[in-house]
């Protein structure tokens, strides 16, 4: 069956008419509206949704999964957000340093490249110098003003001294700090989240987290767009958001993503509760919402774009993610733990390969940048051109180690 008439016959039993959409038209390539995404997340059977957005999949990437082996380098972990469910983030402590050394920064780098990670995985707290005077006085004695123009050397250092593809996910960022990224980093990512601006109400996981402002948030990935970024985004599901809310969000990346034509990666992550934050007990996504959520995302952005979900926080059930129209693991370390997700080791490699290989698919290994957007010129600083093809094979994967 195509993947026009797969598409067609779940939403004719599950949308609207016809004449009740009509100012709501499917975009070319046969991506939904908001209508018709609203009403398959609210109403469709699980099984022919799954279905309808395999077969997207399978149309536009083949039987093909991919990841990036990586490293992860937690530049620093303070940040002046207090989101309801981090636990990466932390204040200021007595004895514990600020920022990683470029000493620190280069050992985890190297011990990567030792392990035959091509990508260098940059994590941090969003402008700590703000609220913080020990983070100011840290970066001054390490001869910089601000987070960013640390981050920045950083991911110079890495790209040089190592070959090792940076690939930062800062924060918010203006047009200048992109600039300067994008000459030493192959991608970037900024995880928009939520659009919902209720989430910032008392109470609500994005209270107390200034960058969490959708408006700012999507100022970062437009601008990204237009300085031709080879960009990462998604939505974090299950913090209180409405299925709407959703839907909304990813249509806003979609958005923009129909303008300049940047966006690499969406990235549908469930929420995982923490202890010690305030929402320790705020109740977690089942697996089928988080596969029903993949496969709207998958029928809203179409065959081509890349869906990725991360595999350690699934658990065993992960293959049945593939299910849902997935095509990619994420970034899995062989060295590092996840730091975002501490408690939720990542997969071993070869057993990722033998359970996805199970499920009928044969897992590649990819760049920190997508071979979409690899091989197109504008998406890579003349910079980092050379280094990134030192790790290319002819399809634009990874060269094998």
């Amino acid at each position: 069956m195509t993947n026009s008439l797969q598409r067609d016959l779940i939403l004719s039993k599950w949308a609207a008419p016809r004449a009740e959409r009509a100012d709501n038209a499917r975009t070319e390539g046969g991506c939904l509206s908001r209508d018709e995404a609203l009403r398959l997340i609210e109403h469709a059977d699980l099984g022919e949704l799954l279905r309808a957005a395999s077969t997207s999949r399978d149309r536009g990437k083949g039987r093909i999964v991919s990841y990036s082996k990586k490293v992860f380098i937690p530049l620093t972990h303070l940040c002046r957000d207090y989101c309801g469910y981090c636990t990466f983030r932390t204040d200021p402590k007595l004895g514990v340093a600020a920022y990683m050394t470029p000493d620190e920064v280069l050992a985890v780098a190297e011990a990567g490249a030792r392990a035959g990670c091509k990508e260098a995985l940059f994590s941090l707290g969003d402008q700590p110098e703000r609220i913080f005077p020990e983070a100011g006085e840290a970066l001054r004695r390490l001869g910089y003003e601000r987070t960013l123009d640390y981050l920045a050397a950083m991911t110079e250092l890495v790209l040089k001294e190592t070959g090792l593809l940076p690939h930062a996910n800062p924060g918010v960022m203006g047009a200048h700090d992109l600039a300067r990224l994008r000459g030493s980093n192959v991608s970037l990512g900024l995880m928009l989240e939520n659009v919902s601006p209720r989430l910032k109400q008392r109470g609500g996981a994005h209270w107390r987290a200034p960058d969490k402002a959708p408006a700012l948030r999507l100022r970062t990935i437009e601008e990204a767009g237009r300085q031709h970024i080879a960009f990462t985004t998604g939505i974090l599901i299950g913090i209180g958001e409405t299925l709407a809310e959703r839907v909304d969000s990813l249509l806003a990346i979609r958005r923009l993503h129909d303008e300049h034509g940047h966006i690499q990666e969406v990235l549908i992550q469930p929420f995982r509760a923490k202890a010690d934050t305030r929402m320790a007990g705020a109740a977690e996504p089942s697996f089928e919402d988080l596969q029903q959520t993949i496969a709207v995302a998958r029928l809203i952005f179409g065959p081509e774009m890349n869906v990725q979900s991360p595999p350690n926080l699934v658990a065993d059930d992960y293959p049945q993610l593939l299910e849902a129209g997935l095509n990619d693991w994420g970034g899995i370390s062989p060295v590092t733990r996840d730091f975002i997700n501490p408690e939720a080791a990542w997969p071993q490699i070869p057993m990722l390969a033998k359970r996805t290989a199970e499920a009928g698919f044969e897992l590649k290994e990819r760049l920190a940048i997508y071979p979409e957007f690899a091989r197109r010129a504008e998406f890579v600083d003349e910079h980092v051109r050379p280094f990134l093809s030192r790790h290319l094979d002819a399809g634009f994967y990874a060269r094998a180690s």
